[in-house]
C-alpha cells in the first residue's frame, strides 16, 4: 500500500469485514479491517451509496490499513462486484427511533443484555435492506428524495393506526406525522409498503382498527400487504400507559375481523392486502388458513405464515429417509410452537422413533412471552437439565443469532456440554430428517 495525505476530518468507516474468493477485492489484496474511507473521492455513508458508486467502469478507492493510506484505481464492467462484505450495512450510524412506543419490546429487556439489543433503529436504509420495519418518524425531505431517486422499494411501515392522535399516543411521540400523508408521498415516487400493526387492545382495536384498515385499503397498491401482530409483553415492563396482552377472544375476533376484510378486499382489489400473523391462529386455536390464502407469504420475516409452511413442509416429509430407530430424542421449543412440534413428532413416531416435545417457559421475559426465538440458553437449561434426552436434542434454529449465539451469549455447543447431549438446530421438518440421518 502507498502511503497519503492523511484525511483531515472522519468521515464514516466502511470497515472490511470479509473478501470474496476470486473477486476483485481479492486481486486487490484488500484484507479484512481494511477501511474504505471513500469512492471516487466522495465519503460513502452505507451500503447502498457505495454500491452506486461502483457502478462505474473506473473506479477509485481511498483505503486505510492501520496507519497506512493507499488510492487504488480500478477498471472493470460496470455493473461488476468488487467483492467486499462489510461489517454493517451503514458506516455513519443507524438512524435510531425517536419514539418511545408504549409496546416497544427493547424498553421491556431485562438488565444485563447486549448492548446491540437495546438498539432501536427506524432506518429507511435498513428497512429497504433487510425488511425492518421503521415508523417514517424521522424523515425529512431530503430523505424521501433519496428514496424516490434511488427507487428503494418495497420498505416495511410500522403504521399501527392511520388516526394521527392514536398513533402519536401509541409512538409517545407529540410530533409525530400524519402517516397517511407520508404514504401518500411514497406512493407518488412508485414505492411499494409493507404495513404493520401491532395490536394493543383497547388502543387500536375496535373503530381505530376499521378505520386504519379502510385507508390502508385506500392506499393500495402503493400498500401491498397489511400484517396484523400482536403486541409482546414482558414482565420487565413496569413504566408508561396500561397495555394488557391479547387474550384467546381477543384473538379469535380479530380474526374475524381479518377474515370479512379478507373477503371484502379479495372481490374488491383482487388482493387479501390484510393478513394476521400466526399467533392469533395459535392462541385461537383456529385452523390456519391454506397456503394460497398468503399469497405468496410476503410478510414471513413478521411471523405471518410460517406455521402453514411449516405444516405443509410436514405434510411432505418423506420417512423413508428416517432409517432405523437408534434410540429416543428430544425436540425443546417455546410454549407457542409446541403444538406445531407436538404434529411433528406424531409424524416421526410413525417412522418408529420416540419423540418428546417439551415447552420451554420463558424464565427471563416472563410467562407473556411464549414464542422459541426469545428462549435463552440459561432458559433451555433451566427446563432441561437433568431429564432423559435421548441421543439427540432439536431446537428451533431461531433461537440463535446469525453468530450462533443465544439471546444470553450461549451457544448450542455450550447447551451440549452442560446436557451431555449432542444439539441440533433445525430451521424446519426437512432440517429434523438431516439431523437424523446424520445421528442415525
Amino acid at each position: 500500500m502507498k502511503p497519503r495525505t492523511p484525511w483531515k476530518c472522519h468521515p464514516p468507516e466502511a470497515r472490511v469485514a470479509r473478501v470474496l474468493p476470486d473477486s476483485i477485492a481479492e486481486e486487490l489484496a484488500l484484507q479484512p479491517g481494511d477501511i474504505i474511507r471513500a469512492v471516487n473521492g466522495q465519503p460513502v455513508t452505507d451500503y447502498l451509496a457505495y454500491r452506486m458508486a461502483i457502478a462505474e467502469e473506473c473506479v477509485t478507492l481511498d483505503v486505510v490499513r492501520g496507519e497506512e493510506q493507499a488510492l487504488m484505481e480500478i477498471e472493470k464492467e460496470i455493473d461488476d462486484d468488487l467483492g467486499l462484505v462489510f461489517t454493517g450495512d451503514v458506516f455513519d450510524g443507524v438512524r435510531a427511533c425517536r419514539n418511545r412506543c408504549i409496546f416497544c419490546f427493547e424498553e421491556q429487556m431485562p438488565p444485563g443484555m447486549r448492548a446491540s439489543l437495546r438498539l432501536r433503529d427506524d432506518d429507511y436504509r435498513l428497512s429497504f435492506l433487510h425488511g425492518n420495519f421503521l415508523t417514517l418518524t424521522n424523515l425529512g425531505d431530503a430523505d424521501f428524495a433519496r428514496i424516490a431517486h434511488e427507487h428503494l422499494s418495497p420498505l416495511f411501515v410500522s403504521v399501527h393506526a392511520t388516526d394521527v392522535d392514536v398513533r402519536r399516543r401509541l409512538l409517545q411521540n407529540r410530533t409525530a406525522p400524519d402517516v397517511v400523508t407520508q404514504l401518500r408521498r411514497l406512493a407518488e415516487a412508485g414505492i411499494e409498503v409493507h404495513a404493520q400493526i401491532v395490536l394493543c387492545p383497547g388502543w387500536n382495536d375496535g373503530a381505530v382498527l376499521e378505520q386504519t384498515l379502510a385507508d390502508l385499503a385506500a392506499l393500495y397498491p402503493t400498500v401491498a400487504t397489511v400484517g396484523i401482530v400482536p403486541v409482546g409483553l414482558t414482565a420487565h415492563r413496569h413504566d408508561g400507559p396500561a397495555v394488557r396482552a391479547v387474550t384467546p377472544a381477543d384473538a379469535a375476533t380479530l380474526l374475524d375481523v381479518v377474515a370479512r376484510w379478507q373477503d371484502a378486499l379479495l372481490s374488491r382489489l383482487g388482493t387479501r392486502q390484510v393478513f394476521a400473523a400466526d399467533e392469533f391462529y395459535l392462541a385461537a386455536g383456529a385452523p390456519l388458513p391454506a397456503a394460497e390464502a398468503y399469497e405468496g407469504f410476503p410478510q414471513k420475516e413478521n411471523g405471518i405464515g410460517l406455521a402453514r409452511l411449516f405444516l405443509d413442509e410436514l405434510a411432505d416429509l418423506d420417512l423413508s429417509q428416517v432409517g432405523a430407530p437408534a434410540g429416543p430424542l428430544t425436540i425443546a421449543t417455546g410454549a407457542l410452537a409446541a403444538p406445531l412440534l407436538d404434529a411433528l413428532a406424531a409424524r416421526l413416531q410413525q417412522a418408529g422413533l420416540t419423540v418428546e416435545v417439551i415447552p420451554v417457559p420463558n424464565q427471563l421475559y416472563g410467562g407473556g412471552v411464549s414464542v422459541a426465538g426469545l428462549l435463552t440458553g440459561h432458559d433451555l437449561l433451566a427446563a432441561l437439565r437433568g431429564r432423559a434426552l435421548g441421543r439427540l436434542l432439536l431446537l428451533p434454529a431461531v433461537v440463535v443469532n446469525a453468530d450462533g449465539l443465544l439471546l444470553d451469549g450461549l451457544t448450542p455447543h455450550d447447551l451440549e456440554a452442560a446436557l451431555g447431549v449432542p444439539v441440533r438446530l433445525c430451521a424446519g421438518p426437512a432440517d429434523v430428517l438431516d439431523s437424523l440421518r446424520g445421528h442415525g
